[in-house]
């Protein structure tokens, strides 16, 4: 079975070929084509990922290219994970939104609406080139920002385009371990876009069980959501958000702390990363990466007094597992249950059937099928139609050009506080990227 990675010079491709290298099952991954549109990050990854396989029986074989028709040509799965832009973009994404007082995270607010303007395109593209090329393959989209990408794809492809995040995964080991059950073993209700979700349940042998850890203010200020949030807020909403959404509920101090920072996210990982790829060997990676994961959301932390991660959190099990397990359900016709990106059929009532939502849902060769849900409350509803009408304003800028689509795209963020800021943040976003400029004002 051939494994194609779109964005196969990306520095996290080591976690996702480390996971191949321990499925030996039935119709396991043998081959695996890295593309790239930089040659020198090809070269980097595939040596890293030739030290990986040294002394594994069977390893997948692995060739790079870049040529993206030759890349799909006989794909069975195709993992996209490409960074429109590179670390440089998302770095100056965040500086332009923080010129203006308002977020630049690369999935949430501004920036993370000039990161899907310059991804939306280039997804587009690939999505209309596996059709072409590779119409009987699968596609998993890691692309950010998720949702946004995954929708877009789905245009072209269906669903043979499902998108995976590891928040969601991350959040359900997190809160199973603190009542004691196997993550395994457990029903997550968690509902929401892409980094916009809620975790409103965890069933454990039938019994809802997240009930017992919300009236637990010691067992609520011992993880990573809970010292992010506070027990209080969590028990006002009665569930458990997702990271992400430290970003809307406490937008003032995270606007704060990035502000206060000596540097951004995105500057940050480009000049960490820039040392392991101009050195490559596993080695280094393993170092960068053990780095990477310990100041995630660091600006975040501070904001809320959290302090530093726990060194549970810091554990791999992913997004590469997300991928493994979804690659190997529909592969084998294996039926498991997994929080994805997929289109929302009938599962929220307040999204039309085409919106992409992020959901529990079952799997088997067919794909991926959204599961029933209870409805939103009113708050969440609030902010998911929200930043879906945002999606949507995106994928039609990026589908027409139109400026007017972009400005409403920014001006309709909740976290975006004036139309003058989103018409001045689009031309300073079309100023910095090229592929931007048609969008600028005249």
């Amino acid at each position: 079975m051939k494994l194609t990675i779109l964005g196969g010079g990306g520095f996290r491709v080591p976690l996702v070929y480390r996971a191949l290298l321990g499925d030996h099952g039935p119709g396991r991954v043998t081959r695996v084509t890295l593309y790239d549109v930089d040659a020198g990050r090809l070269a980097a990854i595939g040596g890293v990922l030739a030290e990986q396989a040294a002394g594994a029986p069977d390893a997948p074989v692995v060739s790079t290219t870049t040529d993206l028709d030759e890349a799909l040509r006989g794909a069975d799965f195709v993992f996209s994970a490409i960074r429109v832009g590179g670390l440089a973009g998302r770095a100056a994404d965040e500086r332009v939104a923080l010129a203006e007082g308002v977020l630049g995270q690369e999935t949430v607010g501004a920036g993370g609406i000039a990161y899907g303007l310059r991804t939306v395109p280039v997804a587009t593209a690939i999505a209309r080139r596996v059709a072409a090329v590779a119409p009987d393959a699968w596609v998993i989209n890691f692309t950010n920002p998720a949702g946004l990408v995954t929708e877009a794809m789905a245009r072209v492809l269906g669903d043979r385009v499902i998108g995976i995040c590891d928040s969601p995964v991350g959040l359900g080991r997190r809160v199973a371990r603190l009542l004691g059950a196997d993550p395994a073993e457990a029903w997550f209700d968690y509902v929401g876009l892409n980094h916009l979700g809620w975790l409103r349940g965890v069933r454990v042998g039938g019994r809802d069980e997240l009930p017992r850890l919300l009236a637990d203010a010691e067992a609520l200020g011992s993880f990573e959501e809970g010292r992010l949030f506070g027990a209080e807020w969590l028990r006002s909403l009665g569930a458990i958000p997702n990271e992400y959404l430290h970003y809307y509920y406490f937008n003032r101090e995270a606007v704060g702390a990035y502000r206060d920072a000596e540097r951004t996210r995105g500057a940050y990982l480009r000049e960490q990363q820039a040392g392991f790829y101009a050195s490559p060997s596993l080695g280094s990676w393993h170092a960068t990466l053990a780095e990477r994961e310990a100041t995630y959301m660091a600006a975040n932390r501070a904001a809320a007094g959290a302090g530093e991660r726990a060194a549970e959190d810091l554990e791999p099990g992913g997004y590469e597992q997300v991928a493994l397990a979804l690659m190997r359900a529909i592969a084998r016709d294996e039926r498991a249950t997994l929080i994805l990106n997929v289109r929302n059929r009938t599962t929220l009532s307040v999204l039309d059937a085409d919106a992409v939502v992020e959901v529990p849902c079952l799997v088997d060769a067919n794909g991926a099928h959204p599961v029933a849900v209870s409805p939103l409350p009113y708050h969440a509803v609030g902010l998911v139609t929200a930043v879906k009408a945002v999606e949507r304003e995106v994928m039609a800028a990026a589908e027409s050009g139109s400026r007017e689509a972009a400005v409403k795209a920014f001006a309709l963020h909740p976290l975006v506080d004036s139309v003058a800021v989103a018409r001045r943040l689009l031309d300073a976003y079309a100023a910095e990227h090229a592929g931007l400029a048609y969008l600028a004002g005249t």
